[in-house]
């Protein structure tokens, strides 16, 4: 069979299965699958995005797999090219997240040769991915490698009949016997539910489990209840909890972000539960897991009987918020209050989108609770930093008034995501990045505060940049605030906004030594 046959029965094989959309990046190796995939586009058959780096398009893809719910394919050539897509994998697979990569490949014999842009392709990212179609479930990345001369002749290719596949994840029938046993168990210290990334279908069910439940709530904002649910939450969590751990923590979805969850490591005598689409129990200790879509398996447990707040945790939230309101009125340009300025102005967006640990951590403590924001996105995964803007722009490609909020090093890591924007919507498409020196969540992991000045720098990785002229070689607004009160909107001209906040360092320690 010639290249352009095994192009065509791979991607209509793939199309078949469900996969609706493919972000491909050209080489001479993967040249036939790009003809054959813009026969299928003029056909009406497949939405085709083009990128130039493959690390940032398979985060983009992964993005368009979070936005939809459906398989998106990354097209790449041979060589380190599929290297390049290994981070988005690893952020797939523990997201549960039907990434699907395309590999060109030299043919047989070329792999372990040492040949020009030759490399073990199959199997390269191990267990992260799947290498076979027919048995795939759509849980975790899919892999094809595919070997291909790089000389073709473009034959004949009808795609008038191929119809697209549905796709649907299928968990089984839920397994909740000791999940129920376990919720029914009384404890002294009572139980504390922690709320992680939810997929859209899952948040209904979780809202109505955890009111009925009526125990203390921590929720991240991704869950899209963090509003809803307030009057069960728990301010200052990771403080709170230390002091008083429960007996039992149930975790519902995603790996929390907050700091409470990894001090469970350390903390054997509190049991712990998680619920999730992956099947892993997010820490390193025993715990207990039910794998699944949490639809599904939290109708499954049947009526829960309410537990409350058997340890009194909910009876400092109220001094503990006033805190906070104290110290965002007194400290406005602090990092944390530009937070709060920040998700009153994203609260009538169409989303906002948390890159990385510190945001996100930032926002779940700090947000205003008035404004519901009715969407809020972040890539958790593996809790790593690469690919963010590209997430972003893939999740949200086809959304006005889409908001994201990055720390300054996380922006630099993914400047080749920036070309996307000549093919994503970009009315209100705002990127606010915190150009506060890079790193700065280091500053408040207790176990580095004894590192000496030259290594604490080398973590910060502080790169000055100039984000006026970074703005201008993407085709975006820029605009430099420093000050809450000098800051009123993010308004343009339909072109995507560079919203650079430089956050008052002494009032950002202001703010910490007054909640300490």
């Amino acid at each position: 069979m010639n290249s352009w046959e095994t192009a065509v029965g791979v991607l209509a094989d793939t199309v078949k299965a469900g996969v609706g959309e493919f972000v491909v990046c050209g080489g001479a190796r993967n040249a036939v699958l790009l003809e054959v995939l813009s026969r299928m586009e003029d056909a009406g058959k497949v939405k085709v995005w083009s990128h130039f780096e493959e690390r940032s398009a398979g985060f983009f893809a992964l993005g368009r797999t979070m936005a939809t719910g459906k398989p998106c394919a990354v097209v790449v050539t041979s060589g380190t090219a599929v290297a390049e897509l290994l981070p988005s994998v690893v952020e797939a697979f523990y997201q549960s997240r039907p990434l699907v990569l395309i590999t060109a490949d030299r043919q047989e014999g070329f792999a372990d040769s040492g040949a020009p842009q030759a490399i073990i392709q199959s199997g390269i990212f191990s267990s992260y991915a799947t290498k076979d179609l027919t048995t795939w479930e759509g849980k975790a990345p899919l892999h094809l490698n595919v070997a291909l001369e790089e000389v073709f002749n473009i034959g004949e290719a009808d795609f008038a009949g191929l119809e697209a596949g549905e796709f649907t994840v299928d968990f089984g029938r839920p397994n909740v016997g000791g999940l129920a046993r376990w919720l029914r168990e009384r404890t002294r210290h009572g139980l504390v539910v922690m709320v992680g990334d939810l997929d859209a279908a899952e948040c209904e069910e979780v809202f109505h489990f955890c009111r009925d439940l009526a125990a203390p709530v921590v929720m991240e904002a991704t869950s899209g209840l963090r509003e809803a649910l307030k009057h069960l939450a728990v301010m200052g969590e990771d403080a709170a909890l230390k002091n008083r751990p429960p007996s039992k923590v149930l975790r519902l979805g995603g790996v929390p972000s907050g700091r409470f969850w990894r001090d469970l490591e350390s903390l054997p005598e509190v049991s712990v539960w998680s619920v999730c689409r992956n099947g892993l129990r997010g820490l390193g200790c025993a715990a207990g897991v039910t794998q699944g879509s949490l639809e599904r398996i939290l109708p499954a447990i049947g009526d829960v009987e309410k537990i409350g707040d058997v340890a009194d945790l909910l009876e400092g939230s109220k001094a503990r918020a006033q805190r906070i309101e104290e110290a965002i009125a007194a400290f406005p340009d602090s990092e944390q209050g530009w937070m709060r300025t920040l998700s009153v102005y994203a609260s009538v967006a169409g989303g906002v989108y948390l890159g990385n640990s510190l945001p996100i951590r930032e926002w779940n403590a700090y947000a205003q609770w008035e404004r519901p924001v009715r969407l809020v996105r972040a890539n958790r995964g593996a809790n790593g930093i690469d690919g963010q803007i590209s997430s972003w722009l893939g999740a949200s490609a086809d959304e006005q008034d889409a908001w994201a909020i990055f720390g300054d090093l996380t922006a630099l890591y993914d400047l080749a995501g920036l070309k996307m924007l000549g093919q994503v919507e970009t009315k209100g498409r705002v990127m606010a990045v915190i150009n506060n020196g890079g790193g700065r969540i280091f500053d408040s992991v207790p176990r580095l505060a004894g590192m000496s000045g030259k290594a604490k720098a080398w973590m910060a990785a502080d790169s000055p940049v100039d984000y006026a002229a970074l703005a201008k070689a993407w085709g975006m607004d820029h605009l430099r605030v420093t000050r809450t009160d000098e800051f009123d909107g993010a308004d343009s001209d339909g072109k995507a906004v560079l919203l650079e906040i430089v956050p008052d360092v002494g009032q950002t320690h202001g703010f910490e030594r007054s909640l300490a």
